[in-house]
């Protein structure tokens, strides 16, 4: 078993996760909590590099861990232009499309990258990012929409999905990943459906445009004459739509909340409401299920769940007595995200998997007909 030690790194809205790995295997990890307030001092996001970069170096100092032996430093990434999947080396284009948000999505993870560089320059080690967010493998036959000059890309949990389906073709099926095809579920505070065929994330809902079921915090698809009359009789802004893609849709705009398990009680005690609530949501993911098990013509090797709402074991059961006949279904509670970016590492460092450049460039930027 490979020993390299690796720090992971994966900034949240109001903390950042770290775990140190021995190869694959964790030996520390702690989720370091950041003052909303503190945050909300920054002007930037990107300005908020070294605070947090302080603060974990505290917290590794006060656990008595040092980091002059690691081999490699892992950011979450964020912010960066579409691109094919895989482990790729931290770079100066890397870092200005990560400061400034390239892809015109705003988020933490975006201070993934520029983590990693700083601990890797002040350590002399390697930066690596893994599957970011921005992971774009889709078939041609799923870009094109109804509007011309109107063609998809998808934003999914690439990190957890790809490991998942990674993890279940080594040790479930005894084979290598890039030799399966799979359905892959991320199932939390937001819902991936994924296509994977031979290694390649051929399709999915986009869950950042809206997409997909509807999930705890997100609306999912909703026929576009509908909105349009929601829009119209709520004098509703632009801005207050696109939160419905992703934080006050779903449950939040049915009961409220976005705690899947608070639902789920009030379901047991009798509320319809939420009973009907958690049933639909759970009903949109089978149809999403089943129109992947199209795209890969029926020839599914198995039907993974992940995520933190696949420890609710009605949710698991629902959809594999619906799927099942599609595929096997295997359910994986949680993510693998922290494990997931120190895996890529190691695969690269073994030499299992060749690093990639970031070359800052759409992996797919429309039709040659539309040039």
């Amino acid at each position: 078993m490979s020993n390299y030690k690796i720090l992971t790194i994966n900034p949240g809205s109001t903390s950042t996760k770290i775990a140190l790995f021995q190869g694959e295997e964790c030996t520390f990890s702690k989720n370091v909590s950041h003052d909303a307030a503190e945050l909300d001092k920054f002007q930037s996001l990107s300005d908020q590099l070294p605070y947090r970069r302080d603060m974990i170096l505290s917290l590794l100092e006060e656990a008595d861990i040092s980091l002059d032996d690691v081999d490699v430093f892992v950011g979450r990434g964020g912010g960066l232009l579409a691109m094919e999947g895989g482990t790729y080396a931290v770079s100066e284009l890397m870092l200005d499309h990560a400061k400034n948000s390239a892809n015109g999505v705003v988020h933490p993870a975006g201070l993934g990258p520029q983590l990693a560089n700083e601990f890797a320059v002040k350590y002399n080690a390697k930066a690596m990012v893994v599957n970011p967010p921005d992971v774009d493998e889709l078939q041609d036959l799923a870009r094109m929409t109804g509007i011309k000059g109107v063609n998809r890309v998808i934003h999914l949990h690439a990190l957890n999905l790809k490991e998942t389906a990674i993890r279940h073709s080594k040790n479930v099926m005894n084979k290598k990943y890039e030799d399966c095809n799979y359905i892959v579920c991320h199932i939390g505070g937001g819902i991936s459906v994924s296509a994977h065929r031979q290694g390649k994330m051929v399709d999915g809902f986009d869950i950042v445009g809206g997409e997909g079921p509807m999930a705890p915090t997100r609306c999912g698809s909703i026929a576009v004459a509908d909105l349009l009359g929601y829009i119209r009789k709520n004098n509703m802004e632009l801005a207050d739509v696109k939160k419905l893609c992703t934080r006050t849709g779903g449950f939040v705009s049915h009961a409220g909340i976005s705690d899947a398990l608070e639902l789920t009680k009030r379901a047991e005690k009798g509320d319809k409401h939420a009973e009907m609530l958690w049933n639909t949501m759970i009903y949109q993911i089978e149809k999403c299920i089943g129109s992947m098990a199209a795209v890969l013509h029926g020839n599914v090797d198995g039907i993974l769940l992940g995520g933190g709402m696949v420890y609710n074991k009605d949710l698991v059961s629902q959809i594999t007595e619906t799927c099942s006949f599609i595929a096997p279904v295997t359910a994986y509670p949680g993510e693998f995200e922290m494990e997931a970016m120190a895996a890529g590492a190691v695969r690269v460092l073994d030499g299992e998997e060749e690093l990639k450049e970031y070359i800052g460039k759409l992996v797919w930027d429309g039709f040659d007909w539309e040039k």
